[in-house]
C-alpha cells in the first residue's frame, strides 16, 4: 500500500512515541493518506457481487453480448441524464452487475422485453455513430431493432420475426389411409 501511496509509514520518532504511549514497543506503524481514504470511499460503493441466478425471474430473459456491445451500452447507459430517450428502468442497475464469461468472452444480463428494446435503441445510437455490426447482431439474436419510420423517420423499434425453419425430415414410406 505504501509503494501505492494509499499509505505512509511512521518515522523512527513517531513510532517511539507511539511505544510511550502504549508501553510496548511499535515496531512499524502506518496510517492512510488522503488517496488511500478516496480508494477505502470508493471500494465502498462499488456495487456488491450480484449472485447469479440458476433461471431468469419470471419476464426476463438471458441476454449476452459481446464486449463492443456492452461498451456501447455502458455509454448509453453514461448518457441516460442527457437523451431524449433514457435508457429502461434498472436497466443501468443490470448493466452495472453484469457477469463476464471468459470462455464464451461475453457479458451476461437478466432483462426484461422493455430493458432489451431499451438496450436495441442504444445500439443504434452507436450505429449511427460507429458501427453496425453490433446493432445487427443484437437484431439476429433477440429478433429487435431500431429503423427510421418510413414516414416519419423517427427511430421506431421494429421486431424481426423469423421464419420457421423448413422440416429436414422427409415423410418416406409412410402409409397414408
Amino acid at each position: 500500500m505504501a509503494e501505492e501511496g494509499r499509505a505512509e509509514l511512521a518515522d523512527r520518532d513517531t513510532r517511539a512515541e507511539l511505544s510511550a504511549l502504549h508501553s510496548r514497543p511499535v515496531r512499524w506503524a502506518a496510517r492512510l493518506t488522503p488517496y488511500g481514504r478516496d480508494a477505502l470511499l470508493y471500494a465502498r460503493v462499488l456495487p456488491l457481487p450480484v449472485q447469479d441466478p440458476d433461471e431468469p425471474a419470471p419476464g426476463e430473459q438471458y441476454v449476452h453480448l459481446r464486449p463492443a456491445q456492452m461498451d456501447a451500452l455502458r455509454r448509453f447507459v453514461a448518457l441516460s441524464n442527457e437523451l431524449a430517450v433514457p435508457p429502461a428502468d434498472g436497466l443501468a442497475e443490470r448493466v452495472r452487475a453484469a457477469d463476464f464469461s471468459c470462455t464464451e468472452n461475453r457479458w451476461r444480463l437478466c432483462l426484461t422485453p422493455q430493458q432489451i428494446t431499451s438496450v436495441s435503441y442504444g445500439l443504434y445510437l452507436y450505429r449511427l455513430t460507429a458501427s453496425e455490426a453490433e446493432a445487427n447482431r443484437f437484431a439476429r439474436d433477440y429478433n429487435v431493432i431500431y429503423r427510421p419510420h418510413p414516414a416519419t423517420g423517427v427511430p421506431t423499434a421494429v421486431g424481426l420475426t423469423r421464419a420457421p425453419a423448413p422440416s429436414r425430415v422427409a415423410n418416406r414410406g409412410t402409409a397414408q389411409g
